[in-house]
């Protein structure tokens, strides 16, 4: 075990210094010249849930009987700048790293990842500020919380398949990123950030399954779940049987099959590509 444990880190030591470096340039890069900082972090996920909050909440009153329904409201939307910040941030990164690819040989994958984990940094910064709200709303947490780490790694492995498989798909079809673009608008109100899950369920069941069987509802509704109330619905309130959270997991498993196929087909000719 200890060997295999040695060949591991000798395999992998490259990448995990490339992956270092390129996270912490990836921050230095976005923040630079910027007179808040690291503090934009924390502002923009909270400038967009006051506006959202101002407007879904006080006037159009979309909250239902969700308790607390503004830290519900949060968590949606930290959640959502999490997957937007991987996928739209890897869209593109492979042909903007087109010259230091044709110059230096190392694992391509390292690219998408470095936009993945700058990104669950940010995320974990915003997850504090939910706490901190969390705890002036005196929000119920579920005994259940105990698996909030394997939803944040469900999320992370999702988000990150996703960013692969578009990453190697824009080498190739430069079309990919005004779709993307596009599709990430209609996927912000087809996933339940801004409104109580409820309000789809009462509407139609069919309706409320489909939707909740995308894993980005599926996650957002599980954490709602654990940190807010459960009065919260989840996958398996919605089809009446926990079982039915193996349908956004197969999805999620897929998708990171695929992609994984795909990116490391494409890989060896991504410098010829860009």
């Amino acid at each position: 075990m200890k060997q295999l444990i040695t060949r591991i880190r000798a395999r992998y030591r490259y990448s995990a210094i490339l992956l270092k470096q390129l996270v912490k340039s990836d921050f230095t890069i976005r923040y630079q010249n910027s007179v808040l900082g690291y503090l934009w972090t924390l502002l923009r996920p909270l400038f967009l849930f006051a506006i959202l909050y101002l407007v879904f909440v006080k006037v159009l009153k979309t909250g239902g009987d969700i308790p607390n329904f503004g830290v519900y409201l949060l968590i949606g939307i930290v959640i959502w700048n999490y997957f937007v910040e991987v996928t739209t941030g890897s869209v593109g990164i492979i042909v903007f790293k087109g010259d230091i690819m044709r110059k230096v040989n190392f694992p391509r994958y390292v690219i998408v990842l470095a936009v993945s984990f700058a990104a669950l940094i940010n995320l974990l910064f915003n997850l504090v500020v939910v706490v901190i709200f969390m705890a002036i709303a005196k929000t119920h947490i579920s005994p259940s919380v105990v698996f909030l780490p394997l939803l944040i790694a469900e999320l992370f492995t999702f988000s990150l398949s996703v960013a692969f498989l578009l990453s190697a798909l824009f080498v190739k079809y430069r079309d990919i990123g005004f779709i993307w673009e596009v599709g990430m608008q209609g996927a912000f109100f087809a996933v339940p950030i801004m409104y109580a899950f409820s309000l789809v369920t009462s509407r139609s069941q069919l309706v409320g399954k489909i939707l909740i069987s995308n894993p980005m509802a599926q996650i957002m509704q599980d954490v709602r779940y654990m940190l807010v109330s459960t009065k919260t619905e989840t996958v398996g309130s919605v089809f009446g049987s926990n079982l039915a959270w193996l349908i956004p997991a197969v999805i999620v498993g897929m998708t990171c099959l695929i992609s994984a196929l795909y990116f490391k087909k494409r890989s060896p000719f991504f410098a010829e590509d860009v």
